[in-house]
């Protein structure tokens, strides 16, 4: 898939741009830019006073952004939404953000090119590192990392049930030569599963839990949403695309506790019309529809949440 082409991939896009209920002279936040799909389809609705900034941890997406985009409403950072806050409040912009746009997971050029080692399809170097300038790889993770902890994250951020075994195989191959590509790490997996899930090939689970451990993507996340809620003005909104259960529960429980009373002790005379819930929840979450998974099959799992913040 070429860059041209990835930019018509993004999900839900028109479903999650009416959620935003963009104004046009609004300050808005794309917190993965990726390829800039949800980018431009913000700039499209805002007019000539209208603020974007976008977030990626990503440097290729950064370089993307500056070779493709030039529009004087528009910056792009080189950080994670979980710094949103901290880079917000240099500019003055605490609690002046009309919508926040947060598309999880890995993008499809990342997914794309065998380099970054995302993809276990594709025979490449074992990265998975969204942020190529920072922190450990994959490859090198897995040359120190302790079994046990190992079969933990793989069971813990893949769900996958044969997590020991999995583990075991890997260290056992590891005291012979290490595992520095994708090829080796799916054939390892393969071979240690005894079980394989209809359409679905055994390092799935596996290959997910090490991207997220490896990226620190459900901390991210946890400490990004907190933040959003700082950063958005009262009435502004959270619109959030999570792809597997984990990212999608951290975000129903997150808006579900925010937009509800606290749970308070029978004997303590305080009434529920007391409280403010911080966020409204608008509307119920959307899937994609048939068409859009049928014409992209990384949509299938995605579901669009969103709130609009409240006090």
């Amino acid at each position: 898939m070429n860059e041209e082409r990835s930019l018509h991939q993004s999900v839900l896009l028109q479903e999650s741009i009416a959620q935003l209920a963009i104004k046009p002279s609004g300050i808005y936040v794309d917190g993965t830019f990726g390829r800039g799909g949800h980018s431009r389809a913000i700039l499209n609705e805002l007019g000539a006073d209208g603020q974007l900034i976008a977030f990626d941890k990503d440097p290729a997406a950064i370089q993307y952004a500056h070779d493709h985009i030039s529009d004087k409403r528009f910056s792009i950072v080189h950080a994670s939404f979980a710094e949103i806050q901290s880079v917000l409040a240099v500019s003055g912009l605490t609690g002046r953000v009309d919508g926040i746009l947060l598309d999880l997971g890995v993008s499809s050029p990342q997914l794309d090119e065998a380099d970054r080692g995302f993809s276990f399809m594709r025979e490449g170097p074992l990265d998975m590192r969204m942020n190529t300038t920072a922190g450990m790889s994959a490859a090198e993770w897995l040359k120190v990392v302790p079994e046990t902890e190992l079969a933990n994250v793989i069971f813990e951020y893949g769900e996958e049930r044969f997590s020991r075994r999995i583990a075991k195989a890997i260290v056992e191959v590891r005291k012979a030569s290490p595992i520095n590509t994708t090829k080796q790490l799916a054939e390892i997996v393969e071979a240690a599963i005894p079980r394989r899930e209809p359409g679905k090939h055994p390092a799935t689970r596996t290959f997910q839990a090490i991207r997220i451990f490896v990226n620190r993507e459900l901390e991210d996340l946890e400490s990004g949403l907190a933040q959003c809620l700082e950063v958005l003005k009262v009435g502004g909104r959270l619109t959030v695309i999570s792809f597997h259960s984990l990212e999608d529960r951290i975000v129903k429980q997150f808006m579900k506790q925010q937009s509800s009373p606290p749970r308070v002790p029978r004997n303590i005379p305080i009434r529920h019309t007391d409280f403010q819930p911080r966020l409204k929840l608008i509307g119920k979450p959307i899937m994609p529809s048939d068409r859009e998974v049928s014409g992209n099959v990384r949509a299938r799992s995605a579901v669009l949440r969103t709130a609009e913040k409240q006090s």
